[in-house]
């Protein structure tokens, strides 16, 4: 029983389950602002479920491709696969059970999503090679979880149409908001990737000028948290969790400096994490408290 439980551990490891926190929150705002607070229990489950498996199917198959280049990096030789802790069999035979969870979760919501379910899962996983020839990954996965606000409205309505403005505008922040963050975490990497044949904007720029780029990105990202707060519309409540994210934006930038990358877990996951559960929290607090939306 616990070499069963073991190999789950190193399982939930080698996909960094607890990352989760930052694409689920936002497609769970989005499908709420959808259904006006009321969502059906099969909606609310087939796109929690859709999330976490596309998510886990990406991340599976990223440390699996970058298995040899995780092995080769200081920073990342201790990781399940390289290690040995995760075969590359056990690895590849997660990422086929998760993508089929994930097409299944898409099938179950309805026809369109399963198509839709194909390209999406292409595009996330396609991501794990983007670095080998384009600086432009980080924007590429920020895509990649910027479709999960887009993919719970397009669950929630069954169909396109004017309404998936909103949740566009949404996605296109959630992409900036990853892309920015991901620029500065890949800061980490730039001598290893540059001398690597590797591609991110720190090997193209610098870290400095890779820096202001993801400052950038953020300020887009805000731009596009407040205007999806308007087009639903949110309240109050919003706009508090706005206030504070930005507060979170301005300080994970303040913790690192071109050749001080110290606090980088704190400026990645912490600052991050804890920005998407707010503006979760924030979108709840206005649906179901202070301004509950008209039914859809």
């Amino acid at each position: 029983m616990s070499r069963v439980a073991g190999a789950a551990r190193d399982l939930a490891a080698l996909v960094k389950l607890s990352h989760s926190v930052f694409a689920l929150p936002f497609a769970l705002v989005s499908l709420l602002a959808a259904t006006a607070g009321r969502p059906s229990l099969r909606l609310l489950l087939g796109v929690l479920g859709a999330v976490v498996a596309a998510r886990t199917a990406a991340m599976a198959y990223n440390r699996l491709a970058d298995r040899r280049i995780d092995a080769a990096n200081p920073r990342t030789a201790g990781r399940e696969l390289p290690r040995g802790a995760v075969s590359p069999r056990a690895a590849m035979l997660l990422v086929v059970v998760a993508s089929a969870a994930f097409l299944g979760c898409c099938a179950a919501l309805s026809p369109l999503c399963l198509w839709l379910g194909l390209p999406t899962l292409g595009w996330l996983l396609a991501y794990s090679h983007v670095k080998r020839f384009s600086a432009l990954c980080h924007l590429w996965l920020g895509v990649a979880l910027g479709l999960a606000p887009v993919a719970a409205w397009v669950a929630a309505d069954g169909a396109f149409g004017p309404r998936l403005v909103a949740p566009i505008v949404l996605g296109l922040g959630v992409a900036c908001w990853v892309a920015g963050f991901d620029v500065l975490y890949a800061c980490q990497d730039e001598d290893f990737d540059r001398a690597n044949g590797l591609r991110s904007l720190p090997v193209r720029l610098g870290a400095r000028g890779a820096m202001l780029v993801a400052r950038g990105l953020h300020v887009a990202a805000f731009a596009g948290f407040v205007a999806f707060g308007r087009m639903v519309p949110l309240g109050p409540g919003w706009l508090g969790g706005l206030v504070a994210a930005g507060g979170l934006l301005v300080w994970q930038h303040r913790l690192l400096r071109p050749g001080d990358l110290r606090r980088i877990d704190m400026a990645f996951f912490t600052a991050n994490g804890i920005i998407a559960i707010l503006l979760f929290a924030a979108g709840c607090l206005d649906l179901f408290v202070l301004a509950p939306l008209p039914p859809s």
